[in-house]
């Protein structure tokens, strides 16, 4: 089997700021119709920053959907047409005020993809110094946060850092710095 869906419709019910949600027909491979409910995403881009005192750079922020604060690795949604490195680059100096010359990849990530075409692109860097001070969007509202990197990992086993990206960030860069690749 090829595990393809072929699609016949797409009737598209919101297309806003942010996301597209359309109900496609499709035809699955056997020949037999389903309805496929997706939420297009322009993707977005995570950075874990390492300290020289080896802690994390997270952020507090209140998420609505879930209606409390999440701790987060610095992210955002991506600009069209706007490349993924910089971006990332961007949200670094934006909600942490650091930068850093030597980024790298820990890959992408399909957050939700049984309904949302979202990818999210990370790095890990080690942070060179705080050069700006921070640059947040008009209704963006956050705290940035050092924690310790084992403390980290500690919190993602707990389940006290709930956010996808996040921990799979952590996991990584935990790993590269017992590798010595960060």
């Amino acid at each position: 089997m090829e595990f393809f869906e072929k699609t016949l419709q797409e009737r598209v019910l919101y297309d806003g700021k942010i996301i597209r949600v359309h109900v496609d027909d499709v035809e699955l491979e056997n020949g037999k119709p389903a309805l496929r409910e997706v939420v297009d995403h322009p993707g977005g881009v995570s950075v874990a920053i390492l300290t020289e005192n080896e802690e994390l750079i997270f952020v507090r922020q209140f998420r609505y959907p879930y209606k409390q604060v999440l701790l987060e690795l610095p992210a955002g949604k991506l600009e069209p047409g706007e490349d993924p490195f910089e971006a990332m680059k961007r949200e670094q100096r934006e909600e942490t005020g650091t930068f850093s010359s030597r980024y790298v990849p820990l890959g992408e990530v399909y957050p939700t993809p049984g309904y949302c075409g979202e990818i999210i692109r990370m790095w890990a860097c080690r942070a060179e110094g705080e050069a700006v001070e921070l640059s947040l969007d008009e209704d963006e509202l956050l705290c940035p946060v050092r924690i310790p990197l084992q403390k980290a990992v500690e919190m993602v086993l707990n389940n006290e850092i709930h956010d996808a990206k996040s921990q799979i960030g952590v996991m990584k860069a935990s790993l590269l710095v017992k590798q010595g690749l960060l």
